[in-house]
């Protein structure tokens, strides 16, 4: 097995993105967006003017020794008509633009943040991977995708038609007159980032994406070409989120993405389907943020063992740690916020919320609402988003991803959320516009508005910071995490007040070296960062530590995987048996079938039930002049390339038949994968395969 970290992300906006190679089989884990970047962009149409145009048109009447000197001065101011006057780009992981795209098999997404950036990879015509999420996680992702194609159509009506090809600020001139903390932003810290940019996708583009993702339950088996069984569990980060159980036939593989054991909405974090795995890949990189904050609460990193003291303060945490605190600290947040918005509306302030994430706002939501009733103010409560009405329908539908206080309700009859109760009793104004004739019409300060975008770049909270920002009585509740200077850059000077505030994003430092002791994986792959803790307390199990962009070789649990013999088959065993070189020895013929991560050898005449179409396996090599030489006596046209895998290991041939039909076939050292739509031309495809393998 193979590991490479493309990304180690920045939280649940920015989660993790991994690339593993199982059994032959190459899986993406997470295709994100990183959203934050957008904070280099201005917020037209509140910046009208551009720095970089002025500096532009400046420098073509000076002498090119006085070029360095407005470059400094660029680099060192920095305000709000710095930022790039642009209609935005996305950031995508930029490492994941040099991996080959037809070489992906499986993408698995583990939380809504972890598919934004998928339709980057499925409006390619090479993409042919197969796509596994939850049922909430993939309607909610849609959701988040849709909201933010219609957010960004605002900035396209004020910039005009999209540019063609490359824009004017990612040329090298533009980018040189930025000032450092943007270009570090565009750039990257060594500079190799402005390749991961992309134009925004389309509504056509969420679609095809959409009709590539098999949605699965809590717990749910997918298997993929016979060989992975796949199943996703709760993480109990936000509602759909999960952690994934992939079973091959070589070992079992567990992905421990960022995870939460209690909380406020979503179904508790489900560990005890990870116990016993072969490997372990852990990338919740929480624990690895809180190293400095919590370094007192761990032994120096100075010995090979822990002494008895600690080993029995070990046992302690792992037995306390499943019955978390995590839900009652989550809920004294939410009611401090709620205390805080109270004062505000008390003072004749309005209360913006552009929280992103959905189980956090329905709780927010909540709570406001009950704690605006105890205190008798009667303001009105907006959400504003072109998904806001279909996400609160979907959020009444999901019982089996939200958490037992949330499943109680629904048991005994009472809605999952208060928010039907809010709108029938005109408590709560749901709009998709701030623009819309209803919501202008209903508009009454003060209030307390729901809203995206939690960048502060683009939506309803660009114009509503516009009005408020100058108001002492205001309140915005933003989270923490993002660099607060540059996001309120383009509304300076603020008066407005600001509540930052964090939410648990995953698996504490004290309780990460627990859970994996608890776990027992054989194998485990942690951070780098993890490495001083990991290594003082000495654990039973293999441990290997990654970092961004280097490839990790885990090793073999099994020379050969595990197969099955037919019962029939078996008996010819002890009837044909050789003695050679002290090895048992007999020669058998039947089919050799590879079903739900088995392998199973049976007679060639016995018919096997499946409810799926079971796949062909042939052993051989194929002759690439040969097949092509077939495919034209089919009355195929058939091109051939020569590449080699991206980790330069073998050679790869892909051959592209362009008609009758399309067809897209990649041949290596050890495998044969057809690729096609249609299943006439898969069998003549296939029947070439086998006319020209060389067997052996």
């Amino acid at each position: 097995m193979k590991f490479t970290c493309l990304s180690e992300g920045r939280g649940y906006y920015f989660p993790p993105c991994h690339i593993v190679n199982i059994s032959g089989f190459r899986v993406l884990l997470d295709c994100p967006l990183d959203l934050s970047a957008l904070s280099v962009f201005s917020p037209l149409p509140i910046v009208i003017s551009s720095l970089l145009d002025e500096k532009t048109s400046n420098r073509r009447d000076q002498s090119s020794s006085n070029s360095e000197s407005v470059r400094q001065e660029v680099a060192e101011s920095l305000d709000s008509k710095s930022l790039i006057q642009a209609e935005p780009w996305y950031k995508t992981v930029k490492s994941l633009q040099l991996w080959s795209i037809y070489s992906l098999d499986v993408v698995l997404i583990s939380s809504p943040m972890g598919m934004l950036g998928l339709p980057f990879l499925t409006r390619l015509k090479d993409f042919r991977a197969k796509i596994y999420a939850t049922e909430a996680a993939s309607r909610l992702g849609k959701l988040m995708m849709e909201d933010l194609i219609s957010m960004h159509m605002e900035l396209r009506q004020f910039y005009g038609p999209e540019e063609s090809g490359c824009p004017q600020w990612m040329t090298w001139e533009k980018l040189e007159l930025l000032p450092m903390a943007l270009k570090d932003i565009v750039l990257g810290s060594e500079g190799t980032e402005l390749g991961g940019w992309m134009s925004i996708y389309s509504a056509a583009d969420i679609k095809g994406c959409m009709e590539k993702v098999q949605s699965l339950k809590y717990a749910e088996e997918a298997c993929y070409n016979g060989s992975l069984t796949i199943k996703a569990f709760s993480s109990g980060l936000e509602i759909g989120a999960c952690n994934w159980n992939i079973l091959s036939p070589k070992g079992s593989i567990i992905y421990l993405s960022g995870s939460v054991f209690a909380s406020t909405n979503a179904t508790s974090f489900d560990y005890k389907a990870l116990e016993g795995s072969d490997f372990l890949l852990y990338s919740d990189f929480t624990a690895c943020n809180d190293v400095d904050g919590e370094k007192n609460d761990f032994p120096p990193a100075t010995g090979s063992s822990l002494s008895s003291d600690i080993g029995s303060c070990w046992e302690t945490i792992t037995e306390s740690w499943p019955d978390s605190d995590e839900y009652s600290e989550e809920m004294e947040k939410v009611s401090f916020i709620c205390s805080c918005a109270l004062d505000t509306i008390n003072d004749g302030g309005s209360v913006l919320i552009p929280i992103g994430r959905p189980g956090v706002m329905l709780q927010l939501l909540e709570n406001v609402s009950l704690s605006l009733d105890s205190s008798n103010l009667k303001v009105p409560i907006y959400f504003v988003s072109s998904a806001a009405e279909e996400l609160l329908a979907f959020s009444s539908i999901i019982p089996e991803w939200l958490s037992s206080q949330r499943k109680e309700r629904f048991y005994s009859g009472q809605p999952l959320f208060t928010h039907i109760q809010l709108s029938n009793e005109k408590k709560l104004l749901v709009s998709p516009a701030i623009h819309s004739s209803e919501f202008l019409t209903s508009w009454q300060e003060p209030c307390i508005v729901f809203c995206p975008h939690w960048s502060l770049r683009l939506g309803p909270v660009v114009h509503l910071l516009q009005r408020w920002r100058a108001d002492p009585n205001s309140l915005l509740i933003v989270e923490e995490g993002a660099d607060i200077n540059l996001t309120f850059l383009p509304f300076k000077p603020m008066s407005m007040k600001v509540l930052q505030c964090s939410f648990i994003s995953g698996i504490k430092l004290k309780k990460a070296i627990p859970l994996l002791k608890l776990l027992q994986p054989k194998h485990v792959l942690v951070p780098e960062s993890l490495r001083p803790h990991i290594s003082c307390w000495n654990p039973k199990f293999s441990v290997r530590y990654f970092s961004e962009n280097e490839t990790v070789v885990m090793p073999k649990l099994k020379t050969y995987a595990d197969m099955d013999i037919d019962m029939d088959m078996a008996s010819e065993l002890l009837n044909d048996t050789k003695m050679i070189q002290e090895k048992s020895i007999a020669r058998l013929k039947g089919e050799l079938l590879v079903e739900q991560g088995k392998h199973r050898l049976v007679l060639g005449n016995k018919q096997v039930l499946s409810a799926q179409v079971r796949p062909l396996l042939f052993l051989g090599r194929v002759d690439l002049d040969s097949f092509l030489m077939a495919l034209q006596k089919m009355g195929m046209k058939a091109t051939a390339q020569h590449v080699q895998s991206t980790d330069g290991s073998e050679n790869v041939s892909i051959v592209h038949i362009s008609a009758p039909n399309e067809a897209l076939i990649e041949v290596t050292s050890t495998r044969t994968t057809i690729n096609v739509a249609d299943e006439t031309t898969a069998s003549l495809v296939s029947e070439a395969v086998r006319s020209t393998s060389v067997y052996f």
